[in-house]
């Protein structure tokens, strides 16, 4: 038994000398500039920047490789950011370099909602892809800058491979589920409160309210004024005022387009732990399109 206990203590002081073992593991969902240029160099780490290939060109974190935002989310049927058909979004993963041993960092502006929103959205439909190893930059590209960290011009090439995942389709809701459901699990409107008020609306939504029994969590919420998130203890106060306390509640979020509530999507999830949020990919857009789709002014 001596000799036992001996062996199960070097193998974890093994353990512990190993930093991929845990790196690959518990990667935070998001994380800082610091913690980013201290991995740089890692060997699993892919960084993607999902800005337009002229900001890329610019300037950006090294070893990063440019995939702008319209490859991970496209107009399909008239609906602006859909997700591509399954074989075109695994071809953009693995066109990247990504596996699903891939520990992703997406990194992107964070001037505005819309732009912290396409971070989120890429994020998002990774998860959604199968990899369970995502992370974004918290403050973005801007931060980098801000904290006068290195930056590069070179061109990376990414080194395809084949990307062979599994859709995680507890994910997604469709128009036809969030119809089924109503009543059941908490839908989410996260647009700001004059939009959820019917004061409101965009422009190609034809109406002005919200889906019936939704609750209000607005995406700028989330944030801080100079585009990083609010510590997570705030996040949960936050989220829990309206969604509840119950991590099993099966939750769903919905914006206008199906990209800024994924905001909220990936930190329920992933930074706070509840385990049922979907996604509402067609939102107010689709919605609305439908005059016996149960809505309120």
């Amino acid at each position: 038994m001596k000799k036992v206990r001996i062996s199960v203590a070097v193998l974890f002081l093994c353990l512990m000398a190993v930093p991929f073992l845990s790196f690959a593991r518990d990667v935070d969902p998001i994380v800082s500039t610091t913690w980013l240029e201290e991995n740089l160099t890692h060997s699993k780490l892919v960084i993607v920047d999902v800005r337009k290939v002229e900001d890329y060109k610019a300037g950006h974190v090294p070893n990063a490789v440019n995939v702008f935002y319209g490859s991970w989310a496209i107009m399909k049927e008239g609906f602006r950011n859909e997700l591509p058909a399954n074989d075109d979004l695994f071809d953009v993963i693995g066109s990247a370099g990504i596996g699903t041993d891939s520990i992703v960092v997406v990194v992107g502006k964070v001037d505005g909602i819309p732009d912290r929103s396409d971070v989120t959205r890429v994020a998002w439909t990774l998860k959604y892809a199968g990899i369970p190893n995502v992370a974004i930059l918290d403050g973005g590209f801007n931060k980098w800058i801000a904290d006068k960290k290195a930056v590069s011009t070179d061109v990376v090439k990414p080194k395809a491979r084949p990307f062979h995942g599994k859709v995680n389709e507890n994910l997604f809701a469709s128009k036809d589920y969030v119809s089924k459901n109503l009543g059941k699990a908490v839908i989410v409107d996260v647009r700001e409160p004059d939009f959820f008020k019917g004061v409101k609306k965009l422009d190609f939504v034809t109406k002005t309210g919200r889906i019936a029994k939704a609750v209000n969590l607005p995406t700028s919420r989330a944030y801080n004024q100079e585009g990083t998130f609010k510590d997570k203890g705030e996040l949960s106060k936050i989220a829990s005022g309206v969604v509840g306390n119950d991590l099993a509640k099966e939750i769903i979020t919905y914006c206008d387009t199906g990209k800024v509530c994924t905001a909220w999507s990936f930190l329920l999830t992933e930074l706070m732990g509840y385990k049922d949020v979907k996604t509402y990919d067609g939102s107010t857009e689709e919605w609305t399109k439908d005059p016996q789709a149960p809505w309120e002014q």
